[in-house]
């Protein structure tokens, strides 16, 4: 491809890309998911059980970095989801400096349900596209975040990331 298109296409996935950040990032379409789900969870931990569950075992830093919020308030949520017994915090196997944070049984129960509902949700966007259109986006998209992450593994600790 010439470099004129990729640098328009690039431009047109940007803008979609983020486009799909901020309906993800809109408080609202967690209270929606949580809402969904017929549970009872306060809107600010529900990424941060999420995450735990797909991610985990995670340290509080690693976490924070994922949902873009300060490690502090991570912290303190992380000790909520603690107490209502849907994570547990343990010392981390690969740094005992760390606390990890690990799904628990409740926990992973929860977001086995957020997920019914989010396929719920997902069926009504993805009823008109074929089968194959919606596996497409899947196995495109999984390629993007890869390449993605072993660009920004690959980059020294000082060069800056954004949008």
């Amino acid at each position: 491809m010439q470099n004129t298109h990729i640098s328009t296409l690039t431009r047109q996935l940007h803008i979609a890309l983020l486009d799909i950040m901020a309906v993800m990032n809109n408080p609202q379409v967690d209270v929606e998911m949580v809402r969904a789900a017929g549970l009872s969870l306060d809107r600010a931990l529900f990424a941060l059980l999420v995450s735990v569950e797909r991610f985990g075992p995670l340290g509080v830093v690693e976490l924070a970095d994922r949902v873009g919020r300060d490690y502090t308030t991570v912290s303190r949520q992380v000790a909520k989801l603690d107490e209502l017994g849907l994570v547990e915090r343990r010392g981390s196997a690969r740094d005992r400096r760390v606390r990890e944070a690990c799904i628990t049984p409740a926990g992973k129960e929860m977001t086995d349900v957020v997920d019914a509902a989010r396929a719920r949700m997902a069926s009504e966007i993805f009823a008109s596209w074929d089968e194959e259109d919606v596996g497409d986006l899947v196995r495109l998209v999984q390629k993007l975040a890869k390449g993605m992450r072993e660009a920004t593994a690959s980059q020294p600790p000082d060069t800056p990331q954004g949008s």
